[in-house]
Formats: C-alpha cells, structure tokens, sequence
C-alpha cells in the first residue's frame, strides 16, 4: 500500500488552522450566545408604559436600517452591543439581510444571539384597536384614546382639524372611518389610525356605490354612507339587513319619511335616557327623521362592509314597513294594514 507522504511544516499548518478555526468558532459562540446583550438592570423610555418593565426592555428599529444602524439605535436604547459585535454575529448566522424594523420586547439578560434571532424572524411587538361596527365616532375616538401605547397627536384636535389632516371633503367625521381591527406598534401615532380607517372606509364606500342596483334613490356616496349607518343602526339579525334596505329605498322612491329611531336618537346625543317618548317624535330636528324627509344630514353611526353593500344593492322586496318580533329578526309588510296586523302580534302581543 502506497502513502501520500505529508511533510511536517504541512501538517503543522493543518493543525494552526484546525485551533485558529476553532478559536474564532469559540470566540463567535461566546459573542454570540455567553456576554449578555441585554443587561438585567437596563431601562429606557420605551419600556415605561409597559406592564412587566422589571423582564424585558423595550427597543424600536427604525426601518431600512442596515446593520450598523441596528447596532447603534439598539446600545441607545440600553443593549450592551458594539457594531462589530452586531455584525459579527449577524453574518456569522446569516441574519444580517434579515434583520427586521419594529418593536422588540427582549428579554433582560439575553444573548445577542437571542435578540438578533428574534429580529430576524420579526417577532415584534404587536397591538391592536378595534372599532365596532355600528359605533359612533364619539366610541370610536374614546378607544383609539384609551391605548396608552399610541402618540397622541390627535386627542387635543377638533374634528375639523382632524379632518384636515386627513384630507377629507367631509365636514363631519362620523361614519368615515371603517369598522376593524387595527394593528399597530408602540409609539405610533393615533393619526395613523385615523388614516388607515379612513381610506377603508373610502375604498368599501367605493366599490359598494360602484355596484348600487340601477335606479336606486341614493344621490351620491355619502348619502349612501347615511343609509348605510342607519341600517346598520336598525338591523338586529344579518339575514335582515337586505330588507331593511328595502324598506328605506322603497320608502326615498315613493317620497315617504323614513321614520327611523336611531336618527333621532343620535339627534339627541347625550340627553337620550334610554327611552324612546312620544315626545321626542314630534320634537322636529335635523336627524328626526319622523318630522322631515329625506337622509340625516351626516351618518349616525359606522357601518361595516355587509351594511354598504345592501344599502347598494337592497334585496327585490315591495316592503315599506317593519317591526321588531322581539327575537332580533323582523317582521316585514307591504302595506299599513299588514303591519298594523304585525304590530299586533309582535309588540302589544294580542
């Protein structure tokens, strides 16, 4: 059998490389995975509105950071990293394309291996408001002030400076602003809100008035953001909201007053007890829609995706009159002597 001879300066070099490999395999281990990033008693402004500021600090990566710029945004904010400690091990793991922006929670007394794989997969900090379908922008507004993790900029603002902001031709603010959930991160603004639920609003009001059915009594979008609301406002079952638009288209073709108790009841804001009165009927207003023709004069509430499509497209019904049966579903009739009949049944249960 014939050997390949090695001569000794070779093999010499072989195992140099083998320990230098190994060291600098050991020293990137330690680097990475041993000398905490995180120090235990690190604190920054970040991490002063949290719950549980005592385990974790709270870092925000500015987007189209590269990895110098992450390492220097995070030792401002209370890591112990240096850039050539960040980039040691963002390359070394092959995280450095990866590293993403957001809010990070980090675990006090973590690697940097830990914090960058964290990055890299982009588990930030993640919140979330929600506006209901059927609110008004009084609730709406109430909640997104309510999130402490938001920068207020427009809690202090009037509706007309709001509106400004977002560019809207409306002049008031309810009804514009799409019921959803809206996610977002610690330290952004309650205007970003505002803006996201704004141009939702203004896409699905678009598309629904783009398919309204022909011949249809509704003018224009924003009245067909009214009717929208006020169906939202008067539907307690989903499988009736096509009728209850039927109701009101058929009853603005015919010149008939809508007679609808959420609008009046909106009129009267803050006075409403709870209790609809005689009175307040014949008590003529803006939103009474029992005294005066036609749609309020603004939305009453934010309708969601389902009430703008029928308010658009009503189901083929000749009904002009309804009433509650006392279980969330309706009672429909095409004539005042049939929904006299139903008031019967349903409401004085004779």
């Amino acid at each position: 059998m014939n050997f390949v001879y090695i001569p000794n300066f070779i093999k010499f070099l072989l195992k140099l490389t083998l320990i230098g490999g190994l060291a600098i395999a050991l020293f990137i281990a330690y680097v990475a995975f041993m000398a905490p990033a995180v120090p235990k008693g690190a604190s920054n402004p970040l991490a002063a509105s949290q719950n549980n500021t005592e385990n974790v600090l709270r870092v925000k990566i500015n987007p189209k950071s590269n990895v110098s710029s992450v390492a220097n945004q995070m030792a401002a904010q209370g890591l112990d990293v240096s850039v050539w400690r960040v980039q040691l091990v963002a390359r070394s793991f092959f995280w450095a394309k990866n590293l993403k922006a957001g809010v990070y929670d980090f675990s006090k007394g973590a690697s940097l291996a830990s914090v960058l794989s964290q990055m890299a997969r982009g588990d930030s900090v993640k919140l979330s408001v929600t506006l209901v379908e059927g609110w008004t922008f009084a609730q709406f507004k109430a909640a997104i002030d309510a999130q402490p993790e938001l920068k207020k900029e427009a809690k202090a603002w009037s509706s007309k400076q709001l509106l400004s902001k977002l560019e809207a031709k409306e002049a008031h603010p309810e009804g514009l602003f799409f019921p959803n959930t809206y996610v977002y991160e610690p330290g952004d603004t309650d205007t970003s809100i505002y803006q996201k639920a704004y141009r939702a609003m203004q896409s699905h009001l678009d598309d629904a008035w783009s398919k309204r059915h022909e011949g249809s009594p509704v003018k224009s979008p924003y009245d067909l953001l009214k009717l929208a609301s006020i169906i939202e406002k008067e539907t307690g079952h989903a499988d009736d909201r096509g009728l209850v638009s039927a109701v009101f288209n058929n009853r603005m073709k015919i010149g008939m007053k809508l007679q609808t108790d959420p609008t009046i009841i909106y009129g009267m804001g803050a006075s409403f007890d709870g209790n609809l009165r005689k009175k307040d009927l014949l008590k003529d207003g803006p939103y009474n829609s029992y005294t005066r023709y036609g749609l309020p004069p603004t939305p009453i509430a934010m309708p969601g995706k389902n009430s703008l499509i029928v308010a658009a497209q009503p189901s083929s019904s000749k009904a002009i009159y309804f009433v509650s049966k006392g279980d969330g579903r309706s009672a429909f009739s095409e004539t005042l002597v049939a929904h006299n009949e139903a008031v019967r049944k349903y409401q004085l249960k004779k």
